[in-house]
């Protein structure tokens, strides 16, 4: 059951090692303008944010694969519930300041990742 729990977690972690390559190294590219419909000059005047946001993506992630890695199983699930929870949050502000396909992107499989570590307990 922890392994079946663990690969959602694992996903979410993946899916924000690839954000942070896409915020950090592709915004201006363009595999980073489509994936957040801008246009050269959007993305040209906003790629240093881009990249602070991608950092913060990448901690994510970091988090994330310390929880999976951690032998501690008592403080490897509170590490999962918290990287969790703070993904979900992060994804609900951004569904509501940015676009609402982050919701589906981002807090959707963190929420569900977070049910399946709560049913595994």
């Amino acid at each position: 059951m922890k392994l079946f729990a663990d690969l959602p977690v694992a996903l979410v972690a993946l899916e924000h090692v690839y954000i942070l390559v896409l915020e950090m190294f592709l915004w201006t590219r363009p595999a980073g303008l489509k994936a957040f419909g801008m246009k050269p000059q959007q993305a040209e005047a906003t790629k240093v944010l881009a990249a602070n946001q991608g950092l913060y993506n990448g901690f994510l992630a970091l988090g994330l694969f310390w929880a999976l890695a951690q032998p501690n199983p008592d403080f490897a699930f509170q590490l999962k519930l918290f990287f969790l929870g703070c993904v979900f949050v992060a994804g609900l502000y951004g569904s509501v300041t940015a676009s609402r396909k982050i919701l589906y992107i981002q807090a959707l499989p963190a929420v569900l990742a977070l049910i399946m570590i709560l049913l595994a307990g």
